[in-house]
């Protein structure tokens, strides 16, 4: 269920964005890309709680302390109250302000942005509580329902879309179905939890010492998310600053095509993140963790490579093909973010276990601190490089944080690296790289549309897994995959004797 829904999310949104980018024109198309952006910063007071929800509530369901997660989690409703409303002074400051932070919009354009930055702020208030219910799911580790919502409301979100956009809604209208649609995941949820598992809050004392707690963990991951939000979106706000809003749209589709490359990833760790709390209360070794931290390491690293490799040698002509020819700067933006974001991606089980252990705080100051100056940086170059001077900026903050966390994780987890890397790499590399060599030749098959380009794909992609599945693999992993695909092949069956008998 959960690569089913990254491959729906990833494919329809692909499939969608030269839609609505067609639809709206790019100068429409950039100013939704910003406004969305810029609330974005607003949506991050969120203070970090969902992962401190999946934190706590695996915590208490470790221990087997019901009281304790029922009292947590009406505490955190308690928080989220003061949120909502600091979040909402905010939000009406900027909106009559929305003209002083973007002065670069004509008037049409600031009468528009302020319209969708209302609706978007409302939507922030409703949904960032109720994302307490999707956060419990996962710390039931009960994910095909949320999941599943996720896929029918994202399947309707895009036949409504299509359909408003025909008949000649804007940007404003995506922004009223993206919050209906949000607002109908929170109320599906919730039901699940109070219905399905069975959810108590009840607030037997307004804990102190819990609420300290708390905020000692979320505050971190706070940190840590501002950071990791300013990291790429901060371009989108810099350049609707100093440039024109058609600018922030290549922008945007390279860093939506870049980020794109972590869901897989992402998708496998947040998997693990109830494991890593288990096995933080179980005092499990460096030893053990590192052995789960390859496991996990390696699946990542081949679906990784596959994707890194395909879109290197096919990339270029994929965007020109997807968007327009004006949009090919966002190929080397996509590119330039899907190899930095390569070993952290393979090292992610690491980050779960410095949630799990309480130890985000070192993470989160580094990548702040990172994070601004490679926006400094990236705000000075763009004067003068544009773009690509705002890209190299942050390219050189991530690195940096980055290596800075690898020496943490060495020396403070004792995570044992040398072995991690070794083990990673070992049969996966030297493959990729023939898989890579062979691919450069299919690159040259002639022609340029889309069915030249899908041959070319499927034709790498064969050659890759083949390489893979028969040298790169170990023998955990070919198991891994032959019986992901026996499931499949037996879920599949069964949905064809439910339609035909």
């Amino acid at each position: 269920m959960y690569y089913f829904n990254i491959a729906l999310t990833n494919v329809v949104g692909i499939i969608l964005m030269p839609f609505i980018e067609d639809q709206l024109g790019i100068d429409e198309y950039g100013l939704w890309m910003l406004i969305g952006s810029f609330v974005g910063y607003i949506a991050v007071l969120d203070l970090g709680m969902g992962n401190s929800i999946v934190r706590f509530v695996s915590k208490f369901r470790a221990e087997k302390d019901s009281k304790g997660e029922e009292n947590f989690l009406a505490n955190t409703f308690i928080i989220y109250i003061f949120i909502s409303t600091i979040i909402l002074i905010l939000g009406l400051f900027c909106y009559f302000n929305i003209e002083r932070i973007f002065p670069k919009l004509d008037p049409e354009q600031f009468s528009r942005a302020r319209i969708m930055f209302g609706i978007l702020i409302f939507n922030i208030i409703i949904t960032l509580p109720g994302g307490t219910f999707g956060a419990v799911c996962k710390a039931y580790e009960h994910f095909v329902y949320p999941k599943s919502v996720r896929i029918v409301r994202y399947v309707i979100r895009s036949i409504t879309i299509v359909a408003v956009l025909f008949l000649g809604g804007k940007a404003i209208a995506v922004v009223a179905i993206d919050t209906l649609m949000g607002i109908s995941v929170v109320f599906a949820n919730a039901r699940y939890c109070f219905g399905k598992l069975d959810l108590k809050i009840k607030l037997h004392k307004l804990d102190g010492a819990l609420l300290k707690e708390i905020f000692s963990y979320s505050i971190w991951i706070f940190v840590g998310i501002v950071a990791t939000k300013f990291q790429w979106s901060s371009g989108q706000v810099i350049l609707g600053r100093t440039t024109t809003t058609a600018i922030v749209a290549i922008y945007g589709v390279g860093v939506i095509l870049g980020t794109y490359y972590t869901a897989f990833s992402d998708a496998v760790t947040n998997l693990f993140l109830p494991r890593a709390m288990q096995m933080t209360v179980r005092r499990s070794s460096n030893m053990e963790n590192t052995d789960m931290m390859i496991r996990i390491g390696r699946i990542s690293m081949i679906m990784l490579m596959w994707i890194l490799c395909g879109f290197t040698l096919f990339g270029k002509q994929f965007v020109v093909l997807w968007m327009k020819p004006e949009y090919l700067d966002s190929y080397y933006i996509a590119l330039t973010i899907m190899i930095v974001y390569t070993i952290p991606l393979i090292e992610n089980f690491a980050d779960s276990i410095i949630k799990a252990q309480n130890k985000v705080k070192f993470k989160a100051v580094i990548f702040l601190f990172c994070t601004l100056g490679g926006m400094g940086l990236g705000y000075w170059l763009s004067l003068t490089m544009g773009i690509f001077g705002m890209l190299i900026g942050l390219v050189v903050g991530w690195v940096t944080a980055e290596i800075f966390l690898n020496i943490y994780y060495y020396r403070v987890l004792k995570l044992e690296l040398f072995r991690f890397f070794k083990e990673v790499f070992h049969k996966i590399v030297p493959f990729t790289v023939v898989a890579f060599l062979i691919g450069y030749g299919i690159k040259f098959i002639p022609g340029d549309g889309w069915l030249n380009l899908a041959v070319k794909i499927f034709l790498f992609t064969g050659v890759y897994f083949m390489l893979m599945l028969r040298f790169g693999t170990i023998h955990y992993e070919k198991d891994l995959f032959r019986r992901s695909y026996n499931s499949a092949k037996g879920s599949l069956n069964m949905y064809r004797e439910k339609i035909f008998g």
